[in-house]
């Protein structure tokens, strides 16, 4: 990418987008297109043709979709499924009919089966059953990358598929109805201590393993890859090491500095049991993760602590 090419960043606005927007601005790229949901709803196919057609947009990083945790991805799983096929439909489409000249799509380690062998290689995809409580995510994360290579044999495109790990860090997700385990986490413990609260139940057993990549490490990959990597094989993204949610709640509970006892209710999922990613491919291409998880968790307990009267409204 020169650093006056046009690139959209589709869901700036979120934890992923609104990241590699920060990275691109920082790194003097000073043409980005940045469009809100109220200009442009990507859902709406003939919007969506209209922008690609009048922009003459570049290269794409296609970030937007709907995400969530556990208990959204059970409740919610036609919304997850009807909007992530449709945004990706409509952006990968017309990026191929508005000759784009690159694409990076951002897919999710969900995409792959529940009972794979760790860690995971990108190869097991489509190798086993996915996690059910959030399989229309997966199908439609895995509908996506199938799309970008199906363009790129058919057509020659250049669009690349890489898969983040378990994503978090400043302008994260933390309303507890939809939030990922971290951010969740974080709300939870810090409500127990400003509330005085002598206990703090937390769902499942804590058993669950889980790799976590601060996105800014993300959004430094992605960017990196987008300049380096041109291919159909998928990439993944992360830190190549993982913990228990007990864990990862024990290191919360500390840098909060919450005092109660933490129960555990075992009668709630956990989830897939491990997910850790092989990052291999990724170490093979020149990239690792730099931002240690308890100088990241100390970065976005500091941001929440700081907008939380924002973001409990």
């Amino acid at each position: 990418m020169d650093k006056h090419s046009k690139i959209f960043v589709a869901g700036h606005n979120g934890l992923v987008g609104s990241s590699i927007a920060r990275k691109l601005e920082s790194l003097g790229y000073d043409n980005l297109i940045l469009k809100s949901r109220k200009e442009l709803d990507l859902l709406n196919q003939e919007a969506v043709e209209k922008f690609f057609k009048a922009e003459s947009i570049e290269y794409v990083f296609l970030a937007a979709a709907k995400v969530g945790g556990i208990m959204a991805n059970q409740q919610e799983k036609a919304d997850f499924i009807y909007e992530n096929l449709q945004i990706q439909n409509n952006i990968i489409y017309n990026a191929y009919k508005y000759k784009v000249k690159k694409l990076l799509f951002l897919g999710s380690s969900c995409i792959y089966p529940r009972n794979c062998p760790q860690p995971i290689k990108e190869e097991y995809l489509l190798t086993g059953e996915l996690e059910p409580t959030n399989d229309a995510y997966a199908v439609a994360k895995i509908a996506g990358i199938k799309m970008c290579q199906s363009f790129n044999d058919q057509y020659g495109t250049n669009f690349i598929s890489v898969m983040p790990t378990n994503l978090y860090g400043p302008n994260d997700n933390f309303n507890l109805i939809g939030s990922h385990v971290l951010p969740a986490l974080i709300r939870k413990m810090y409500e127990a201590k400003i509330n005085k609260a002598g206990s703090l139940e937390l769902w499942g057993s804590g058993s669950a393993k889980r790799e976590f990549l601060h996105v800014d490490d993300l959004a430094d990959a992605t960017v990196y890859l987008m300049n380096s990597y041109d291919g159909s094989d998928i990439v993944n993204i992360g830190t190549g090491t993982d913990l228990s949610i007990k864990e990862l709640a024990l290191k919360i509970k500390e840098l909060i500095g919450y005092q109660g006892e933490i129960i555990w209710d075992t009668t709630k999922p956990d989830g897939t049991p491990r997910k850790l990613l092989d990052v291999s491919r990724l170490k093979q291409l020149g990239w690792t993760a730099k931002i240690k998880l308890e100088d990241g968790l100390q970065n976005t307990i500091a941001w929440f602590i700081e907008n939380y009267d924002h973001l409990r409204q």
